[in-house]
């Protein structure tokens, strides 16, 4: 058997700071959500400036208006994603919750 030192080990007695994981339940990470939402709103709107760049080549030339469109994208997806699960676990779908959200 291998020697372990008891400093170091984890009982059931051993709890996080007054029991963080298993404390009393938290309601909806509002930061988190409104991040998302930011994302998401500012993503669309990157993909629609991209787009409307891109094919009248207005504010610059063609590469400018690609650029913003892959921006767009890049802070659509995890907007949409995100923004989806929080209006799904607030509806009460099963499968959804807002613990599904990592913290910022």
């Amino acid at each position: 058997m291998a020697y372990v030192d008891q400093a170091f080990s984890l009982t059931d007695e051993d709890d996080l700071v007054d029991g963080a994981m298993w404390g009393r339940p938290r309601g909806p990470p509002v930061k988190e959500i409104a991040f998302a939402a930011a994302l998401l709103a500012f993503g669309a709107l990157g993909v629609v400036a991209g787009l409307v760049m891109a094919a009248h080549q207005v504010g610059g030339d063609r590469s400018h208006g690609i650029f913003f469109t892959v921006l767009g994208v890049v802070m659509f997806i995890p907007g949409f994603y995100y923004t989806r699960i929080a209006y799904y676990a607030y509806k009460g779908y099963q499968g959804f919750s807002f613990a599904n959200i990592p913290p910022i």
